[in-house]
């Protein structure tokens, strides 16, 4: 068999803040395991503070891992393995949320990305100006604008112009953090829909982080629900999507806005607020929350459930799962 481009097996991220009388650890990432397919995108959705960020650091060890191991191509890159590291790298390549502050303030957009050429060294200098006409055109941007700075740009020229940063190394991994949240909705759509074609141009591989499941539904082959620093569901987009088997991608499919203004928002989809990651609850995180939590809920987490191209980490049966009924989104 193949063996997967990303492997991530039981990862756990935790690390100090602050505090003046005792030593407090944040648990930002608590034994996630993922597999990502060449070509393929994933979906990692979630709340605000879920861990998404920090997992997709942690992945390109932009963010010390505590216990666990990623895989890359074959090779172990988290730990002391600093080849298989440097094999990352040189493969994968991230797009901030931040489009403007992605970017050198004091450079002009071909500088930046000439200046990622030359750190590869696999472009002979003479043919670095080509090179980077090449990328702007692959991301739609108009030649006059290579020589513009970061702030003579709109927001979604700049997050192009990331992008092409991007894809100067010619990755096989993108890790996309929130990449159109700063953006106008008009905007979001042509970043996603150029997302889409270079992912048929180039073959990327995809994590995709995002709190909008409209966005995620549309780009991504699969997603994975994360809260709290677990995945709690995980599967083909459309099968999650059609059939939440936990209650809290439930809550969260429910709560996605209808275009058909007679069908109303659920009153409560999900109540309360996540526990503080600084002080996990016992048992399953999400049991403060759930309406159809059993005592064993609060008394150990579920472990992964495995059905198919199916994980879900809960007690429940899919046919449990009936206080929030989610309602079919329009693609």
């Amino acid at each position: 068999m193949t063996p997967p481009l990303l492997e991530v097996d039981d990862l756990v991220v935790h690390y100090p803040a602050g505090g003046m009388l005792r030593r407090r650890e944040v648990q930002a990432v608590n034994g996630v395991s993922l597999r990502l397919e060449p070509g393929e995108t994933l979906g990692l959705v979630g709340e605000s503070g879920s861990g998404k960020s920090t997992l997709g650091r942690a992945l390109l060890g932009l963010t010390p891992v505590t216990a666990g191991h990623v895989g890359f191509d074959g090779k172990r890159v988290s730990g002391r393995d600093r080849a298989g590291l440097a094999h990352l790298r040189r493969n994968a390549a991230m797009i901030f949320q931040d489009p403007f502050n992605a970017l050198n303030p004091r450079q002009t957009i071909a500088t930046s990305i000439a200046e990622v050429l030359r750190v590869k060294g696999e472009v002979p200098p003479a043919e670095v100006p080509a090179r980077v006409a090449a990328l702007l055109d692959l991301v739609g941007l108009r030649p006059d604008l290579a020589g513009r700075k970061p702030h003579a740009l709109s927001g979604g020229q700049c997050q192009r112009a990331g992008i092409a940063r991007a894809l100067a190394i010619e990755p096989r991994l993108v890790i996309a953090d929130e990449c159109v949240a700063a953006l106008d909705v008009s905007i979001q759509g042509q970043i996603i829909n150029l997302l889409i074609e270079l992912k048929a141009r180039m073959g990327l591989a995809m994590i995709f982080i995002a709190h909008d499941l409209a966005i995620v539904r549309r780009l991504c082959d699969r997603v994975a629900v994360m809260y709290l620093g677990r995945i709690v569901e995980e599967g083909p987009t459309e099968a999650v999507f059609s059939s939440p088997r936990h209650p809290y991608t439930a809550a969260l499919v429910a709560a996605i806005p209808s275009l058909d203004p007679a069908r109303p928002l659920p009153a409560d989809p999900l109540p309360g607020e996540p526990p503080s990651p600084l002080a996990l609850p016992p048992g399953c995180a999400f049991h403060p929350r759930c309406r159809l939590a059993r005592p064993e809920c609060r008394e150990m987490a579920p472990p992964a459930r495995h059905d198919g191209e199916r994980i879900t980490a809960c007690v429940l049966s899919p046919d449990e799962i009936t206080t929030t009924q989610p309602r079919s989104m329009e693609p």
